[in-house]
């Protein structure tokens, strides 16, 4: 029996033993009420208390007694449903039983099936290894045979060779020795014709005396002095010739240097004047927020046309994150429309009435910082009693610059220097230094009168009342006018002087960049340089070169070939100095 069937007889032996129980407590009882033969008056509430207690006991007893009956028969229809399910179970475990002794057939037939088709397979595939193998060993066999023939006919071709060679070595050693025999017969003839050929000399030599003796005697000058007289009616006509050449050399080149230099020049600032123009021209503001620039521009463009129109400022705007571009070629004018711009971003208020009111302010503004930097460097020049108009001027070139040089400053450094040099040579100080002072105010017409600046500038000072040799020093500083002073050759000078020192004017990056390598490449270049260094902003390059491959002469003969290199390959402002260091060193240790 299963556990369930335990289970369930166990519970139907439980709920009879309480049904018993249950019948016996209610027979009893009923015995106790018979039994009583007394019967007390039906008014006695005792009595009848106990009367209605034992009625509710029995009633108790019956409805345990039917819970009982009917837990009897609950039981006996779950142990019969229990009886049900266990023969079900059976039935099932029967059934489960045979098929599993079904599968478990079926399972030893498989196997034996599949044993004896693994020992066919296996049967076959070794029998076609074997095949396999068998083929493989014919094809190895094949192989070895042919590899074999192969070697034998090589064999045989490199014995032909050799058999070849030695034929051919032996026709070569049989040619030498005819060659040696026609040799040592052409020596013994040349022996005999070098003999007759001494012989022939000795006499020609003699004859030569002869005649030149008789020569002299006929012409009476010796032969030395008739050399002499020769080479001197030669040289005479080279130099005449040279001469000559060198004559029409400097006419052709008076002729064609002044359109080769107009060539040159031109090229030079189509070279330049692109990149010149965008470093020069141009102010960049830095705005808040990219969305100020829709307020720059306004409603359907009428801010930026209003602020271009008052100010004659271009406005550029683009995708540059939080930043606009002013271009004007007027660097004053570039400035206000600066200002202006910077002041209305900062107001926040833009639209074409406020444009105007704040352009009037930043004009202002501007004019007068532009005339406090020309009192400034009035004063530290130390030149008073100037036209108010030549101050106004000197003021605009405060936002000048030449070669990313500030004018202005650069004028007040060529008055000192050019101070310098006339204190030096104890000329007038003063005179000199106005001069040398004044000499580029033309700059800051040049946008707005046509000429070189040099000559608009003199014109200025000319008529603002400046003195003659003021003048003549300003309109000669760039050799327009023949300088013919000593104010003129001193301006030329100190111009020269602030405008050439390293640092003053600004080149490309990448032009420095690159001819900073070139020169370390051209000295790298050369045999037994050791290691190369450009100082001093590419004006000195130091060359280490190896002692044990370069002596003192070749050191010399190296610095004068990376020199003419550097001249003919690069171009570069100033003079360049080249050092060859050779050096020898010798170290011991003292212990």
């Amino acid at each position: 029996m299963s556990g369930l069937e335990w289970a369930l007889l166990a519970a139907m032996v439980g709920l009879a033993t309480l049904v018993l129980v249950a019948i016996s407590l209610g027979a009893r009882a009923l015995r106790r009420i018979g039994s009583v033969t007394v019967t007390p008056p039906s008014d006695d509430p005792a009595f009848v208390a106990e009367k209605d207690r034992q009625e509710q006991s029995l009633a108790a007893l019956r409805t345990a007694a039917d819970e009982a009956s009917s837990s009897v028969d609950t039981a006996k229809s779950a142990a019969a449903a229990a009886r049900a399910d266990a023969a079900a179970a059976k039935a099932e475990a029967s059934a489960a039983r045979a098929e599993a002794q079904r599968v478990l057939d079926a399972a030893r037939a498989e196997a034996d099936t599949v044993l004896d088709r693994a020992h066919r397979q296996a049967e076959q595939d070794a029998e076609q290894v074997r095949a396999s193998a068998r083929r493989s060993g014919e094809r190895e066999i094949s192989l070895l045979a042919s590899t074999t023939r192969e070697q034998a006919a090589e064999v045989e071709r490199r014995a032909q060779r050799m058999d070849e060679r030695e034929r051919l070595h032996t026709e070569e050693a049989e040619r030498l020795a005819e060659r040696e025999r026609q040799l040592t017969a052409k020596a013994t003839e040349l022996a005999a014709r070098k003999a007759a050929l001494q012989a022939r000399e000795a006499a020609l030599t003699e004859a030569e005396e002869k005649l030149k003796r008789e020569l002299e005697r006929v012409a009476g000058l010796t032969a030395d002095a008739a050399r002499a007289e020769l080479v001197e009616a030669i040289e005479g006509q080279a130099k005449r010739e040279a001469a000559i050449l060198v004559r029409d050399i400097e006419a052709d080149a008076r002729n064609t240097a002044e359109q080769r230099a107009r060539h040159v020049v031109v090229d030079a600032i189509q070279r330049v004047a692109s990149e010149q123009t965008a470093e020069s021209v141009v102010s960049v503001l830095h705005l808040p927020g990219d969305e100020m620039k829709g307020r720059i521009i306004g409603r359907e463009g009428r801010n930026i046309r209003a602020f271009e129109s008052v100010t004659g400022v271009n406005l550029i705007i683009d995708d540059t994150p939080e930043a606009v571009l002013l271009s004007c070629f007027d660097p004053v004018r570039r400035e206000i429309g600066r200002l202006t711009l910077e002041k209305l971003v900062l107001d926040g208020r833009i639209h074409p009435h406020r444009i105007e009111e704040v352009f009037e302010t930043a004009r202002h503004e501007v004019e007068r910082l532009c005339q406090r930097a020309a009192e400034d460097a009035l004063v530290e020049v130390g030149i008073t009693e100037i036209h108010p108009e030549m101050v106004s001027l000197l003021g605009r070139l405060r936002y000048r610059t030449s070669y990313g040089q500030n004018v202005l400053k650069h004028l007040v450094e060529t008055a000192h220097i050019a101070g310098i040099m006339a204190a030096e040579l104890r000329l007038d100080v003063p005179l000199i230094k106005r001069s040398a002072f004044l000499h580029d105010i033309g700059k800051a017409l040049t946008h707005e009168v046509e000429g070189s600046h040099a000559l608009i500038g003199a014109d200025l000072a000319r008529k603002y009342g400046e003195a003659e040799e003021v003048v003549h020093a300003i309109e000669a500083h760039h050799n327009e006018v023949q300088p013919q002073t000593i104010e003129a050759v001193l301006t030329q000078a100190s111009d020269a002087c602030s405008g050439g020192r390293p640092g003053a004017r600004r080149e490309s990056l990448e032009a420095y960049v690159k001819r900073l390598e070139r020169i370390e490449e051209i000295a790298a270049g050369k045999t037994g340089v050791e290691k190369v260094f450009a100082m001093q902003a590419g004006r000195e390059i130091r060359v280490m070169v190896k002692p044990d491959d370069v002596d003192e002469i070749g050191s010399a003969v190296l610095a004068r070939d990376v020199a003419k290199q550097i001249e003919e390959e690069l171009t570069y402002p100033g003079q360049i100095r080249v050092t060859v260091v050779r050096e020898s060193r010798v170290t011991e240790i003292a212990r």
